[in-house]
């Protein structure tokens, strides 16, 4: 089975269909390797930035370590930071007779925690995509090479089982391209949806515990 001469004396829809694969391998292995580094930066530094954040010894100290950290927690306390002070600049007008403090904080927490979990789901759609696709798209291009083979053959006139197994066994290699492209995608799929769930439930409780901090002491210390 050699592919190099599928691919030569392929027509161009047998070949578009390889370059097809190709082209859904490499994008998906780059969302890989690039999904797995940020979750595991996004891990050291978010675990780091808690233990230093809830030790801190007031709130100025625990928003500089926020500053200069680029975790999701990291940003959900500079955020909820500066909605407190935004909310204590109108709170004599309109915004602070409309909502109480505990509402605007839940709905700014709510927010920027949307963001932060559609930042970590970023590729996660591709690779879905490739894994349900890529199969399909491997059959297509099998049925489509074993019709060419047996064009081929009828038109020879020759149907012996040497001269039929060759076309049809390099045909049937678009469908193990299709899974070699899918059965990757589906596995990092599948952990990074595991990872992001774990995740997910850290930066919950974390923006669960900030908000129970901020409306006890009021946020005193934030300036």
């Amino acid at each position: 089975m050699d592919l190099s001469l599928v691919l030569h004396s392929g027509d161009p829809i047998l070949q578009a269909v390889f370059a097809l694969l190709v082209l859904m391998s490499v994008v998906s292995w780059v969302v890989i390797v690039a999904r797995s580094r940020l979750l595991w930066v996004m891990k050291r530094h978010q675990q780091r930035f808690m233990n230093e954040f809830w030790d801190a010894r007031d709130w100025q100290v625990a928003l500089g370590l926020a500053a200069k950290n680029q975790s999701p927690a990291a940003k959900l306390a500079t955020s909820a930071a500066d909605g407190l002070r935004h909310y204590r600049a109108h709170e004599g007008g309109g915004l602070g007779k409309g909502v109480s403090l505990d509402e605007y904080l839940v709905r700014k927490l709510r927010t920027r925690l949307s963001q932060e979990t559609a930042q970590m789901e970023r590729g996660l759609t591709w690779l879905a995509t490739t894994g349900s696709v890529a199969p399909f798209i491997g059959l297509f291009g099998t049925v489509w090479g074993i019709y060419n083979a047996l064009v081929g053959i009828a038109a020879s006139g020759n149907a012996s089982l040497a001269t039929v197994a060759g076309p049809i066994g390099e045909a049937l290699v678009a469908t193990a391209a299709g899974l070699a492209v899918a059965i990757p995608a589906v596995v990092a799929y599948n952990a990074f949806i595991r990872a992001n769930r774990r995740f997910g439930q850290e930066l919950d409780g974390f923006t669960h515990d900030l908000h129970a901090q901020l409306l006890t002491e009021g946020g005193h210390g934030i300036r």
